[in-house]
Order: C-alpha cells, then structure tokens, then sequence
C-alpha cells in the first residue's frame, strides 16, 4: 500500500462504528496507509473525541444504538472546532433518500458497505487534499487581505502626504501658496456672513536674500528660510496660518483679529524678530523684513484680490527703505495699477521702438571746449506725449525691461557715433557716456552684447565711456573688478556716476579700474547757497586726481557755479549752463559750427 502522506505529518483519523470488528479493519488498513487512527462505538463518544481533539477526518457509520450518525454529524457541525472537519459516512444504507439525509447533515462523502479499502483509501485522500487546498485557500485568502490592508494602507499614507505636499511647502513645511488661498477664501466667507468680522493678512518678504544667496551659498540660505518660517510661527497663535509663497516671500495670515492695532502690533513683532541676526552653519547672518499688511473688508470679493493689495503694501514698504512695514490703502492700489499700465506701454514701446536718445555736450571747463556727450534716452508716448525717464526708468528696473531698453540704447548711441565720425572731422576724437543700469552691469551677456555691438557698428572702443553707479560697483565687488578689467582690456573708459549719493568714500575706489568721476547735480546745487558745506566738492576733485582720475560735474546751471568749479579745477562739466539734452539732428548743428 502505498503511503500519500509519507513526506508529512500523518493525518488523525476517527472511526466511529458500533461494530469493533469493523473498527479492527479500517483502523489496520489505514495505519498501514500511514495514518493515525483513533475509533469509538457509539455518537457520544463521537461528539466528545471530536471536540477533545480534533481530527482531521471522520469515517461516520449511521446505524448506531445511542446517536445515529446524521445527529452526530449535525452536532459536529454546530460548533467552530468540529464544523470545518469532512465527515465521510459509512453505511450499508443504499436509498438515494439516505444519501441526501447524510449530504444535508454536513456529509461530505457516501462509501456504501461492504466497501473496498483501494475505495476508502482514495476517498480518504482525497478529502484530505482538498481538506488541506481549502486551509491553503483560507491562508491565501487571508494573506491577501492582510496584503490588501497594508497596500490600502500605505495608499492612504501616500494619498495623505500627496495632499500634504500639494499643499504645503517642501522646504519648511510651511503651507504654501494654494492652501494660504483656501483659508483666506474661508475666512472671507465669514466676513460676508458675520458682521464685525475681521482679519489680516501680512506678506513678508526679505531684504537682501539674494545677496545671502550669492555670497554664503543656497544650502544658507536654505536653511535662514527654514529659520525664518519657524521664527513666524512662534509669533502667531496656532490658529493663524503662516505660509511661503516661493523664494523669500512669506505670507501669514491672522485669522481672527479684534482690530486694526492688533494686526499692527503683530507686523511690528515680526519686524524685531527678523531684523536681528541668524546663526546658520556658525555664520551670523543679517537680514530685514518689509512688510504689507492688508485688512479684511467686505467689499473683497475674493482671497486673490486681498493677497495682491498685501503685496502691493509691501512693495510700497520696500520702496520707501526696507526694514519696515505699510499698510494697504486705495492709493497704493491706484499707483500699482498705473505701473502696471506703465510696464504694459514699456513692453509695447520696446517693439514699437519708440524710444530715442538725446545727447548732453560735455564740456572742458578750463578752455571751455565740447569733447563729449552723455546719453539719455526719452520716450515720446504715442498717446501720452512725453513721459519722464525718471517715471519709467525705476519700472524697467524692476521688471528687467531695462536690458533690452539699455542695449537699444547702447546701440543706438554706436551707431550714431560712427555715422558722426564719417560725416564731421571734429567729431573723431568725442566721447559719448552711456549709463549702465545694475541690472545690466550684472547681465552675464553684458560683454557679449558689447562686443556685438562694437563688431556690428564699427565703433572703436575709445569713442565709447560706460557710466555706472557706486551701488553697482560695491554690491559684488569681486565680480565687479573682473568685469572692469575685461572692459578695460576693451579700451573702454569707465565713469562712475552719481558719486557721492552712495558710499561717499574714495577710500575704495584704488581697488576699481576707474577712469572718471561724475559729481551728483546734488552737491553742485549747493553752490553759491548760503550756509551749504562744500567741503565735499573740495575733497573729491583733489583726491581723484591724485588716484589718476578725472572729474566731471553734472548738473552746472549758473555762472557762479561754473566759475567755482573753475577754481577747483575740475576738468569738465555738463548741465544747462552749457545746453539742455539734445536730438541727434540738432547735435550735428552743433557739430557743423565751432564745437
């Protein structure tokens, strides 16, 4: 006989038969075959070997003096130890009508006796293996389900920190733009709802950061925003919302207020707490906020419009000198608008070209002799008229419209230069200044575009003065000497303009290859007023000419000033006094008489 079961452990059998002759048989048959076999006489016994240990089988005989096998085979079913057991009945009972009796009990087989062992033995294992496939099912099933569990919930954690994150800021976990938004519409719904409801929201953003950035590093400056979030949060209540915006703009907003004071005083708190210093990586690190602070009111028909009016603030609060916070008024939405306006009539400007340069003579002051012109640009607006350099410079600025508008220009002016050089004798040796924008002196295509320029007009290099301011020259001193020194390699003169308005200090101007001063129209005003100090006029021009460089004063409108700064040899000079800025058309009238 051959044993099914020999690789494992062997199956428990029970035999319930009230014949022991009939339990001898089976029993020594299955033994053989390698099973454990237990048997008893009688359904009580049954019931209670079942439920003491379990088997993995039942051969149930349904002739029985106490229990018949269809009651024991019911109760076995009736409890959780015994119900998932087969039950094969064993009986010389042959009516269909007693097979059906012993399926409906729970029976799981029929062998009719007599029997043939080949025929139990099979049936026997074949219970048993499909006994075992079910447990194997149940194992299946239920590591599936474990499996379902985990997957669903490793799902939910991912969805959850999806919503996170797409909603929050991944540098400092702060909320970002879009959940800041949300709140603010929230809390707009109450405004329209409640009456006497209020609340603020503050956009911050950080003065010279990117400065941090460029001379510390991004991982610094990194790790000052983290600083910066978590310092804000300490100076909310937990149900205030702060949030980063993108770079260093932060926004907070305080949710509810009592009123206008309490808004403020908070503004006030940030301010302190940002304008001390920051040690990030054994570094102290300085920086300042400026603030817009803009107030709930019910004619605010959306969150958009109100972050928009705290960002307007708060450029006003840049604007006026950093390190401090304004509060939004109509006013400042009115200039904005303007501005943008303003920047729409650029961009369109630009394209249109209608922008030209005019030309103020430059003037000797010892033999009084024209050797040059400064550049300024003028905008006739097509429908506005003329509109001031001094309005529209600051927005090409701040928009970066002021690199293209400064190559035109520095084009333009070439261009002219050349075409004078062919047509007037006189004019060869003129030099023409033309103002660089910081923007564009940090415009990593500035030498480029020079070269361009010169290549594509003609121009020699000698003809052409690069006026920049003291800002540009300190703000990146490093660079700024390896970009000079490249341009002087181009023979190209460098003027630094407004001088005096900034540092106001020659002490480091030996470390720049600076050919030319220019003295700020600010303090050749002052010439010829009573009590005014003059001291610095009687300072610069000595010093610059013993560091080799020349001065040019701008802005001379009287004689008393021209003849002052004749007396402190200053070397030349430009401003009304002489002639007013002039087109291209009445500078070559200029240049067919006696320059």
């Amino acid at each position: 006989m051959i044993n099914l079961h020999a690789s494992e452990t062997p199956a428990n059998i029970l035999i319930v038969d009230d014949k022991p002759p009939n339990l001898r048989i089976l029993s020594t048959m299955l033994i053989k075959a390698g099973y454990k076999v237990r048997g008893v006489t009688s359904g009580k016994m049954a019931l209670m070997a079942a439920k003491t240990m379990p088997p993995d089988i039942i051969l149930l005989d349904i002739k029985m003096p106490d229990l018949d096998g269809y009651e024991v085979c019911q109760q076995l079913k009736q409890f959780p130890e015994t119900a998932d057991i087969p039950i094969i009945f064993l009986s010389a009972l042959q009516d269909v009508e007693d097979k059906v009796k012993a399926f409906a009990a729970g029976g799981v087989d029929y062998i009719i006796k007599p029997f043939q062992f080949e025929e139990v033995l099979a049936r026997v294992s074949t219970h048993l293996a499909l006994k075992k496939a079910r447990f194997q099912l149940q194992e299946l099933n239920e590591e599936l389900e474990k499996r379902v569990r985990e997957r669903t919930a490793d799902l939910e954690e991912v969805k959850e920190r999806l919503l996170f994150d797409a909603r929050h800021d991944t540098l400092t976990n702060l909320a970002n733009r879009s959940l800041l938004l949300e709140r603010v519409d929230l809390a707009l719904k109450r405004v329209h709802e409640e009456e006497d409801y209020l609340f603020a929201v503050t956009v911050i953003d950080l003065d010279r950061f990117k400065m941090i950035n460029d001379s510390d590093g991004h991982l610094v400056g990194d790790r000052l925003l983290v600083e910066i979030g978590r310092t804000l949060e300490t100076l909310v209540s937990p149900a205030d919302t702060v949030a980063r915006l993108g770079g260093d703009e932060f926004a907070i907003l305080l949710d509810p207020i009592d009123d206008v004071n309490e808004a403020l005083k908070i503004a006030q708190e940030i301010k302190t707490a940002l304008t001390t210093s920051f040690f990030i990586q054994e570094r102290e690190i300085f920086t300042s906020p400026s603030i817009g602070l803009t107030i709930s009111l019910p004619t605010y028909q959306s969150a958009m419009e109100i972050l928009r009016d705290a960002d307007i603030a708060m450029g006003q609060a840049k604007e006026k000198g950093r390190g401090r916070y304004e509060i939004f008024n109509q006013q400042m939405h009115a200039q904005a608008l303007k501005l943008l306006t303003l920047e729409t009539d650029l961009r369109h400007g630009i394209d249109k070209q209608e922008f030209e340069v005019y030309y103020q003579p430059i003037m000797t002051l010892n033999s009084v002799k024209l050797v040059g012109f400064e550049a300024l640009i003028r905008w006739q607006h097509p429908h506005k008229g003329f509109i001031s350099p001094a309005e529209f410079i600051p927005v090409a600025e701040n928009t970066g419209l002021i690199i293209p508008i400064g190559k035109m220009v520095l084009e333009k002016v070439c261009q002219q230069i050349q075409t004078w050089k062919q047509k007037f004798p006189q004019a060869t040796a003129l030099k023409v200044a033309v103002n660089l924008s910081s923007k564009q002196f940090n415009h990593t295509e500035l030498i480029q575009e020079i070269d361009e320029i010169l290549e594509k007009t003609g121009l020699t290099p000698n003809n052409l003065k690069l006026e920049i301011t003291e800002t540009s020259l300190i703000e990146h001193s490093l660079e700024t000497i390896k970009l000079l020194k490249q341009l002087k390699k181009r023979n190209l003169e460098i003027c630094l303009d407004d001088f005096g308005t900034g540092y106001s200090s020659l002490s480091y101007l030996h470390r720049f290859p600076v050919d030319t001063l220019k003295i700020d129209r600010s303090f050749i005003n002052c010439i010829g007023k009573p009590e005014e100090n003059l001291e610095i006029i009687q300072s610069i021009i000595p010093l610059a000419h013993n560091l080799g460089m020349e001065v040019v004063a701008e802005g001379i409108e009287t004689e008393e000033q021209f003849n002052y700064l004749q007396q402190l040899n200053c070397d030349f000079g430009q401003g009304y006094f002489f002639n007013r800025p002039l087109p291209a058309q009445e500078v070559e009238k200029l240049l067919q008489g006696d320059p």
